[in-house]
Parts: structure tokens; sequence; C-alpha cells
């Protein structure tokens, strides 16, 4: 009995001190953490500073997604014979340049997708990669201070296809205005005097008109983690049928080294690209049910992408 009693009396006391030992290891962390804040945040407060320093900043992060397959004798889906792909490939990169009473910010961004689907038993299906997404831009702002976070300045933008029709469409956008930088990543490009050159063979769809640009990027690094977005706009003044606008939203966290995962995604309003398209898929029948594709008729969809994988940041 007495054995059993002091059995129990150790047990009681042993998991008194594992209990007092685990709480003291809790303390620790926490305590750990707190100086872990703290220095990220001295550390972020001295990036912040160096970014604030005159001269060149370059930056570029990228993402690549691919994914390949093959099916042989699989009886349970309608094509039991085929190879399938899908590859993309995305890059964000900028060079910068700040000046006290001037800046230089040029950014390029491509988005390039290649798809294939084979069946193997149809001797006529492509068995080739197809262009997908197809997405270049390039753009380029300077800016003469006239205060703190506001300069006169003067914009070209271009943005067309790689792939596939290149420069049919293309667009190119030269303004002045004046540009907003209330944070040091926000800038805010307002241009009332913009003409949009439109360059493409078809002359029913696209037209180049002068109009007002407005431009919107966010450019940020937090640690480990790269994000930018970026809002494109132009507004006809001869049209709102030759208004357009693009959004880009992309993002990379790195894992390990340089390497991590990304994922990007675009939206885009262009009535003439919907236009241009319509006419192209026209088979020139006039009927009640499909006449003939106008600015009146065509169905402006919302037109969207995006891509997901391994990201690489420089």
């Amino acid at each position: 009995m007495k054995k059993l009693w002091l059995l129990m009396t150790l047990i009681m006391v042993s998991g008194t001190i594992l209990a007092q030992t685990e709480g003291e290891f809790k303390a620790q962390i926490a305590k750990k953490k707190d100086s872990i804040a703290a220095i990220q945040g001295r550390v972020n407060g001295l990036e912040a500073q160096i970014a604030a320093l005159p001269g060149w900043k370059y930056g570029a992060f990228g993402t690549v997604g691919a994914s390949l397959s093959g099916f042989n004798n699989w009886y349970s889906q309608g094509t039991p014979n085929v190879s399938s792909g899908n590859i993309g490939i995305t890059t964000n990169a900028f060079a910068n340049l700040k000046q006290e009473k001037y800046f230089w910010r040029n950014s390029l961004n491509v988005n390039l997708t290649w798809v294939k689907f084979d069946d193997e038993d149809d001797p006529t299906d492509d068995d080739s990669f197809k262009e997908a997404t197809d997405v270049f831009n390039i753009s380029s702002l300077y800016g003469r201070n006239i205060a703190k976070n506001l300069a006169a300045s003067a914009l070209g933008e271009y943005r067309t296809t790689l792939l596939n029709n290149f420069n049919d469409p293309g667009y190119l956008d030269l303004g002045i205005g004046a540009t907003w930088t209330p944070l040091e990543n926000l800038v805010v490009v307002v241009h009332p005097l913009n003409y949009n050159f439109v360059f493409s063979d078809n002359d029913v769809a696209f037209d180049s008109s002068l109009g007002a640009k407005v431009l919107v990027d966010y450019t940020r690094s937090f640690g480990k983690l790269n994000f930018k977005s970026n809002l494109s706009a132009f507004h006809s003044y001869k049209s709102s049928d030759l208004s357009n606008w693009t959004w880009v939203n992309s993002l990379g966290y790195t894992l390990w080294e340089n390497i991590g995962v990304g994922f990007e995604f675009g939206l885009r309003g262009n009535k003439q690209e919907a236009l241009g398209a319509a006419l192209a898929n026209y088979d020139g029948t006039i009927t009640p049910t499909v006449p003939v594709p106008t600015f009146d008729n065509v169905d402006n969809e919302l037109q969207s992408y995006w891509l997901f994988g391994l990201n690489y940041n420089f």
C-alpha cells in the first residue's frame, strides 16, 4: 500500500514539474516571437530607407506552370488514348530611377501559355501545343517633381500579343498629365491628354482616338512575398466603344532560396477586341438570328486569365 501511495505521489509531482516546464517553454517562445517581430520591424524600417534613396532600383519575379499527362486505353473517359499538356510562363520586371527632382519608372509584364490536347485515335487531331494566354505590356513613365508627392509626367505604354497576331491589334498610349505618389510603392497616373494609337488590319473594329489615360501601379515586397497590381485604363473622347482597361495582379512567395509559388490573375474589358473576334468568326451570312456584328450588338464579355505554378524571384 505504501508503495502505491509513493508511486501516485511521484506521478503527481512529475506532472506538476512537466506542466511548469511546458509553461516556461511557452513563455520563452512568446518572448522570442516578440523579439523576432521587433527585429523584423527594424528590418522593414531599414528597407524603407533604402528604397527612398536616390538611384536605380531593379527587380523581377516570374512564374512557371507546367502540367503534362498521357492516357492509354483509359476507357472510363470519352477519349481513352490522349496526351495533354499545359505550359505557362509569366514575368514581371521593373527598372526605376529616382532622383531629387525627377523620376523614371519602367515596367514589363509578359504572360505566355501553351496548351495541348491530342486524341491519338483521331488522325486529323492537332498534336501540337497551341497558344493560349498571350500578354505583352511594357511602359515607361517620366516625371518632373512639382511638389512632394506630385509631378508633371509623360507616359508611353505599349500592349500587344507575341505568339499570335503580333501587333494586330497593338496599342500604343502616349500622353501627358500628372503623377501622384502618396506611398513609396504606389503610383497613380492621370493624363487627360493621351492619344491611343491602335494598330490592326481590321479597320472596322479598331480605331485610334484621343482620350484620357489612368494608370495605377502598386509593387511591394513583404519579406518572402512579392506583390504587384497594375490597372491601365483608357477613356476615349471620341466614343466609349473605343475605351479599354486591363487589370493584372501578380503574387509570388519564396519557399526556399529564390524558388517558391506564384499566381497571376488578369481582367480586361475591350469592346474593340470583342467586335474584332466576332467579325473573325462571322461567316458572312445575314440571317435574323445571326446579324452582322457591330458595336451596338456585340456581346462585350469580361476577359480574364490566371496562372498558378512555380515561382522564381530574381
